[in-house]
């Protein structure tokens, strides 16, 4: 395990705190369920596995965003398959979008997925990142201000069907009489939602266990650790690992032509590592590893071997 410090500074001056007795980097792979078959995505999660991932997680979307001729699978169900040919790993959806499922249903499917992994599903759960499809597919308001107001409803009803309560719901988006649903998860199911915003961090303080920060806003984390509670810091970032004897130029050439306007890091696996710490050091204990290579098997048993079992083992 890494050991680290932070500066603490008070009015009494400046205090060390370790943070290495406490604190371990978790990787999750994030690979969206596009342009791969499911026998493609069971390969890389069972890759994934082995190499000492913690999670799989996709996307949810109506359209993959920028790439609207390519195939794509739904979330749910793409994260009941991976779950059903995987053993350890956590699955989920970085995130799934609020308004595209009554929260009564997906309420019942994360407790069903939960069930049938035996507690190992995530729910990421958000208000919607691509406003378009909200048009394009008549499934709710193009008002970022509703949209975060019907996710507190949401996640307010879901977890009180996940008490076992019978409830009666009379909110602005939702109405329950009388509902009630068994099973009960088998735990907590874990919650993770991303943002920056107010309204957003309120969310997370109230009702999430990871609090996903976008890239652009890591230098934010300490300054808004306060407001989220108790949640952790994760984040997603495209990597591109550049394998012992690989062609250092070859792939960063490729990997800026393909996703330049998204900074992927790009690195050999010392210098991953480095990076990794230097993330952790900033109070970030998960990744959602972005592979630029689709997650090829062969480069997530690398990671493992060398990345992940680096951060293990100091």
């Amino acid at each position: 395990m890494w050991k680290l410090a932070l500066r603490r500074h008070d009015s009494g001056g400046c205090a060390s705190i370790s943070i290495g007795d406490f604190m371990t980097m978790q990787f999750n792979l994030f690979l969206p369920q596009m342009r791969l078959s499911f026998d493609q995505l069971v390969a890389r999660a069972q890759a994934a596995e082995t190499a000492g991932f913690v999670g799989m997680t996709g996307m949810d979307h109506l359209v993959p965003p920028m790439a609207a001729e390519q195939p794509m699978y739904e979330a749910i169900v793409t994260s009941t398959w991976i779950a059903a040919h995987t053993q350890r790993m956590s699955v989920g959806s970085l995130v799934l979008c609020d308004a595209f499922r009554h929260p009564a249903v997906l309420a019942r499917q994360a407790v069903s997925i939960d069930h049938a992994s035996n507690g190992r599903f995530e729910l990421g759960i958000g208000w919607g990142s691509v406003p378009d499809e909200f048009a394009t597919f008549g499934t709710g308001s193009m008002e970022p201000r509703e949209r975060v107001a019907r996710l507190r409803e949401t996640l307010e009803v879901m977890r009180a069907l996940w008490a076992g309560e019978t409830i009666d719901f009379d909110g602005e988006y939702h109405q329950l009489v009388a509902a009630r649903q068994e099973p009960k998860p088998l735990g907590r199911i874990p919650i993770v939602i991303g943002g920056t915003g107010p309204k957003t961090l309120a969310l997370v303080r109230d009702y999430a266990d990871w609090w996903n920060v976008h890239i652009g806003q890591i230098h934010r984390v300490q300054e808004l650790r306060s407001q989220v509670g108790a949640a952790k810091a994760s984040i997603q970032q495209m990597v591109a690992l550049v394998p012992e004897g690989g062609d250092r130029e070859a792939i960063t050439a490729l990997v800026k032509k393909r996703f330049g306007y998204s900074r992927p890091v790009i690195g050999n696996a010392e210098e991953l590592v480095a990076h990794y710490l230097g993330l952790l050091g900033q109070g970030i204990e998960r990744v959602y590893t972005w592979f630029c290579d689709f997650a090829a098997p062969e480069t997530l048993a690398e990671f493992g071997e060398t990345v992940i079992a680096a951060m293990k083992e100091n």
